[in-house]
């Protein structure tokens, strides 16, 4: 997802070619009686802001809150994105108007002093009921801040291999999907000195799974917080959206947006986690508390990429900087990372050093 903002001259053909199908798509289903409804997305914030994220698509008759639907995985991608819609967010008592950009997002960091802890914005479209937004305020005291993948770190995934990612993200029912084992004692272990520590999920997954992919975490008993996803379709400049710029783009800005932070980086070594967190190691390591590396069996580096090895870089990556002042501990579970933990002397009775 990215900010609204002045759209280039001329979008790559991929692009139109998107555009003109969704548009076609949109007045059928107008026709049909459709209307836009708005999905709102958990956002954060920090003293004096707050970063809105949500999407208007069509919906048909009847249909309540979507979002809230139970279904299995492709249909959530059955949608017209509506762009252009005007949006009226109501946050910290004032009232914004904002429009959304292509896809349907609206991604907008709004002025707003509000107290630390979660609230909400209020959102609302001509002619739909309005929603509400959680937002996670962080203090300016808050002291940590946890940074977790999604994919094969918390939820078994098997990506990007494509016809496992095929089957899991639109055949599968979302309440048959599985949990990485020890994962939620692994986050409980690391937020115990801080039990309201913010945590923020960053993926390559798509916007589209975002409601379901909040119930799995809700229903395992992960920590609530914001997930920051990405969109599948072409980009204005190609085709193809790059899976590792986004994440490395979302990094950067997480840690420049909350300042006051010190993080934890929870991934896995079956994609690029390891070489994208050993980046923000090397350039700001004062701001990274520790690195927690879930390693994937042979079978799952298999299912995943087609090896049966970590992909090349991602052992060079713990390697150099597991001497410096980041530490990195690694296991296949929750339960041996946590075990790390331990070994390593960064626990307390229990709660982080």
């Amino acid at each position: 997802m990215t900010s609204p903002g002045p759209q280039q001259a001329v979008l790559h053909r991929a692009a139109r070619l998107e555009d003109a199908v969704n548009r076609a798509a949109a007045r059928l289903m107008r026709r049909r009686g459709w209307q836009p409804q708005v999905i709102a997305y958990t956002g954060y914030g920090s003293a004096g802001w707050v970063r809105v994220l949500a999407r208007v698509l069509l919906a048909p008759p009847g249909v309540g809150d979507r979002s809230a639907l139970v279904t299995r995985g492709w249909r959530h991608f059955v949608s017209a994105k509506v762009s252009g819609v005007p949006i009226t967010v109501e946050v910290g008592g004032e009232r914004h108007v904002v429009e959304t950009g292509r896809g349907g997002y609206v991604d907008v960091v709004l002025p707003a002093r509000l107290d630390p802890g979660w609230t909400c914005a209020r959102l609302s479209i001509a002619d739909s009921p309005p929603v509400s937004a959680a937002l996670r305020v962080v203090g300016p005291h808050e002291r940590l801040g946890v940074i977790s993948d999604i994919d094969d770190t918390v939820l078994v995934t098997a990506l990007p291999r494509p016809l496992l990612a095929f089957w899991n993200t639109f055949v599968r029912h979302e309440e048959s999907r599985t949990p990485v084992p020890g994962m939620p004692e692994f986050y409980r272990t690391v937020r115990a000195g801080e039990p309201d520590a913010f945590v923020v999920y960053v993926s390559t997954g798509a916007w589209n799974v975002a409601p379901a992919l909040r119930r799995f975490l809700d229903r395992r008993g992960f920590p609530a917080g914001p997930m920051l996803l990405t969109d599948w379709g072409p980009t204005p400049e190609g085709w193809f959206r790059s899976g590792p710029d986004h994440k490395r783009a979302t990094l950067r800005r997480l840690v420049d947006d909350l300042p006051q932070l010190t993080w934890v980086l929870v991934g896995d070594d079956g994609q690029h986690d390891p070489q994208l967190y050993g980046e923000i190691v090397w350039a700001r390591p004062d701001d990274v508390r520790f690195v927690a590396v879930r390693e994937l069996a042979a079978a799952e580096q298999v299912l995943t990429h087609g090896l049966p090895v970590p992909l090349p870089g991602a052992r060079d990556a713990v390697a150099g900087t597991a001497g410096d002042r980041v530490p990195w501990v690694r296991g296949a579970n929750g339960h041996e990372l946590v075990g790390q933990l331990r070994r390593l002397g960064l626990l307390d009775d229990g709660t982080l050093r």
